[in-house]
């Protein structure tokens, strides 16, 4: 069977992409799902807090943002992206003169076509190659001695213009957020071949019902409610020519579900990228001028400062800015 994991990040900001991440395990099948963390324990930590021995941290992605002062920021979220990116990937030469276009093209991504992402940053940022082929090493022999196979790490970015345009089509940017988990749970479930796959999503808005937009994503599948309680919701859907689909959705999934905190790790990676293209693109009109991580607050000290470059370089603020 599959074991899969959804979650996004970049709901909140004013700029920046919102981003959601999938990551896929193949497993025995079993009713009760394994606890991953356990099962890769000799190798993964559930904290950076707890990486001695060069453990991995897989965890919420925001708990994994800053390294200290002797290292980079993103050194705990990016190492445990690329290493199981770069297993699932099965190429022994992917960490190789590493960028993030690289990167983006291995998570099904094609950086949107605006001056603000057109650069490309070197990788690793925290860590050097040496080390990443050593820990992918440990991290497949574990793996293969748990009887766990990491298959699928991808992730899909929804730009400002996009954003915009999806949020005026449907009225709510809630909406949007459905729809961009929707399209990775059907990858999901497609590359699951017959098999079944058993998919975990962290709660939307507080809902404890979701059998109608199910119902909506999937006209043509038959439901189950399993369970719609306050801490859980999961419900099965058959369709012909597919394995069942078992998707759960829960408040903290990232907590209970490894594959949701290293959806949520790669969401988040592939957003920091390209705030570091588009920090970087303004910097160079600017070089004093501090960086901003989108969000509202921040970004709108960012937008008054930039308004110059918005100006002279032509840009359009409603390529750059999210309505909501």
């Amino acid at each position: 069977m599959l074991y899969a994991g959804i979650d996004e990040a970049g709901y909140g900001p004013m700029l920046g992409p919102l981003c959601a991440g999938v990551s896929v395990f193949e497993i025995d099948d079993t009713e009760d799902l394994p606890c991953l963390w356990r099962s890769l324990r000799s190798v993964v930590a559930r904290s950076r807090r707890d990486t001695r021995r060069g453990r991995i941290a897989i965890d919420d992605s925001k708990n994994l943002k800053g390294a200290g002062a002797s290292k980079h920021p993103l050194t705990h979220l990016e190492r445990g992206v690329l290493l199981f990116a770069s297993v699932a990937d099965r190429q022994s030469d992917w960490i190789d003169d590493l960028n993030d276009d690289v990167f983006f093209n291995a998570m099904g991504i094609e950086p949107p076509n605006r001056k603000w992402y057109d650069s490309s940053t070197m990788l690793p940022l925290g860590s050097d190659t040496g080390l990443f082929r050593i820990d992918r090493s440990r991290l497949a022999r574990a793996m293969e001695s748990a009887a766990v196979r990491c298959c699928h790490v991808a992730a899909a970015a929804v730009p400002a213009r996009e954003f915009n345009a999806r949020v005026a089509a449907s009225g709510s940017k809630a909406i949007v957020n459905w729809e961009l988990m929707i399209s990775l749970a059907e990858t999901c479930w497609r590359r699951a071949s017959g098999r079944r796959l058993r998919l975990a999503v962290d709660r939307h808005g507080g809902r404890t019902r979701y059998l109608d937009d199910l119902r909506a994503a999937w006209p043509q599948a038959t439901r189950q409610v399993l369970q719609e309680t306050d801490t859980e919701s999961r419900y099965v859907l058959t369709l012909e020519g597919r394995g069942p689909l078992d998707i759960s959705f829960s408040a903290g999934a990232d907590a209970d579900h490894l594959p949701v905190a290293l959806a949520s790790m790669t969401a988040k990676y592939v957003r920091e990228l390209m705030m570091i293209r588009l920090n970087r693109f303004f910097a160079s009109h600017m070089p004093e001028l501090k960086p901003t991580a989108g969000y509202v607050e921040d970004g709108r000290r960012f937008l008054a400062e930039v308004q110059p470059v918005i100006q002279t370089a032509d840009l359009l603020e409603s390529d750059l800015i999210r309505s909501c």
